[in-house]
């Protein structure tokens, strides 16, 4: 029997876990790639991270906090950069304060919605009880707090709710499902991460105006509840230093100075550097790199409804080679690619994954569609060069990247070398 007749004879499932096989001409040629470095957007770097978030949270708080205050302090599912520094500084300059703070993963619905797989994501990316030095109390049970001037309930952590304040530590960077003035970062977080899965499926069951508008109403009405002590937000450079850490009193969280930080952070992002691309290969990608495992701000592939895709980069076709470990099989955004190797598909949690997307709403359509899997990471970027639109013989655009988080070198084929950006040079 052939090995054609073998994956014929054998169920869908079990050709997909093998991987299909494809009759690539036999004239098709992978091009060579050149490394280069790009002249990115910068700033100075932060060199104590652990001593400048405590010092924040110190200056920025002092008269807010009374001894023996209790602070639900949020930690996320990102993989911030010195995530555990951030989270320790801030604990100990609540401390200094007088507060008894412990931990709370404040994630949504990340984990598979379930308790046990919000503090094993926690732990996995470092912060446990041990390197915090502070207890971690998880929960999905949430309690109602508020109503927005439109009648939303605002839904909040059981433990959160049972402290007397809460404090959410987080990145601020763009959105992956919607643009505003503020987007992801410390009034997200409250609203939607705090909120657990009722919390962040009602967030997100809108299209991107409605949800932007939702995050603006919903951190106004937690804010009267006089629960919101303040936050610690970081900004990250495209090389993934910390450029700017500060600590937000509550009133300032969603307003004036969140919103100035925003635009800091949009400022930074790193884009890819040409305007068309035949093929995109991105190394790996996953929940710790961006909530739809691949950053559309960065592919310019956003597939929400009621939210224009830039005409910039025009990318033909993505293949995305691997998922971080700490992802634990969530690809919410697997649909952003259009290849993937038999060995990531191997790895997706159906079950988190599909949760995510059913809790995203209309953000998570299109973007929890399977890609096309095949036997290896070079079936896969044959076919992309096969199927991005160009003849066979023509030159192709090609492009690869470690991952859409920190983007300071790439490779790039032939096609692109007379088309390099400004301020770029061959490594």
């Amino acid at each position: 029997m052939t090995a054609y007749d073998r994956a014929m004879a054998a169920s869908p499932w079990e050709q997909l876990e093998a991987g299909i096989t494809l009759p690539f001409h036999p004239d098709l040629q992978v091009p060579e790639l050149h490394q280069i470095e790009l002249d990115v957007p910068t700033m100075p770097a932060i060199e104590f991270i652990e001593e400048t978030a405590r010092k924040a949270v110190v200056e920025q708080l002092s008269g807010s906090v009374t001894s023996g205050m209790t602070v639900a302090v949020g930690g996320g599912s990102r993989g911030l950069t010195s995530r555990v520094e951030l989270l320790r500084g801030a604990i100990n300059g609540l401390r200094d304060l007088g507060a008894e703070p412990f931990l709370v993963p404040a994630m949504g619905s990340h984990g598979g919605a379930k308790a046990e797989g919000q503090r094993a994501m926690l732990e996995s990316l470092g912060m446990t009880a041990e390197a915090l030095g502070v207890e971690i109390r998880a929960t999905m049970q949430t309690v109602e707090i508020a109503h927005t001037a439109r009648g939303m309930p605002l839904y909040l952590d059981k433990h959160a709710a049972g402290a007397d304040r809460i404090f959410p530590v987080n990145r601020i960077k763009p959105h992956t499902c919607f643009r505003g003035p503020i987007e992801s970062g410390l009034a997200k977080m409250t609203v939607v991460g705090f909120g657990k899965q009722p919390g962040a499926a009602q967030i997100h069951s809108c299209g991107p105006i409605e949800m932007r508008n939702r995050i603006l109403d919903g951190i106004e009405a937690v804010k009267a509840t006089g629960r919101l002590l303040g936050g610690l937000a970081s900004i990250e450079s495209p090389s993934g230093d910390i450029v700017r850490i500060e600590a937000l009193r509550g009133e300032q969280i969603g307003g004036e100075r969140e919103r100035e930080l925003t635009d800091v952070a949009k400022a930074l992002v790193p884009a890819l550097p040409f305007a068309e691309i035949d093929v995109l290969i991105i190394e790996q990608g996953g929940k710790d790199i961006s909530g739809t495992t691949m950053d559309p701000n960065v592919t310019g592939r956003f597939w929400v409804h009621a939210l224009d895709d830039p005409a910039e980069p025009d990318v033909h076709a993505i293949v995305l080679l691997g998922i971080t470990e700490i992802s634990a099989g969530n690809v919410l955004g697997i649909g952003f690619a259009d290849f993937i190797p038999s060995a990531v598909a191997k790895t997706i949690d159906w079950q988190k994954t599909y949760v995510n997307c059913f809790t995203a709403g209309i953000a998570g359509l299109r973007r929890a569609r399977m890609p096309m899997v095949l036997a290896s990471e070079d079936d896969c970027i044959k076919a992309a060069l096969s199927m991005c639109g160009r003849d066979l013989h023509a030159p192709k655009r090609v492009v690869r990247i470690e991952s859409t988080l920190h983007m300071t070198t790439c490779w790039i084929s032939d096609a692109l070398l007379d088309d390099l950006p400004a301020g770029a040079r061959l490594v």
